[in-house]
């Protein structure tokens, strides 16, 4: 149960910050994070998170099955 709450957030912090960097880089707009470049530092770093946490859930689940 826990892994799966793992990967959950870390999927979510994964999108959040590529959004978030995206519009720091000013892909998207329409926002105050728009053309930021605090955003386009702090988006790639809470993916990159979110990435290691979404790893960390899914090796739990698999240890878990086994």
């Amino acid at each position: 149960m826990r892994s799966g709450v793992l990967t959950a957030v870390g999927v979510v912090l994964t999108i959040a910050g590529v959004i978030w960097a995206l519009q720091g880089f000013g892909v998207i707009g329409g926002s105050f994070m728009s053309g930021d470049s605090v955003w386009a530092i702090i988006g790639p770093v809470v993916a990159a998170l979110g990435l290691v946490i979404t790893g960390i859930g899914v090796r739990r689940a698999r240890s878990v099955s086994r």
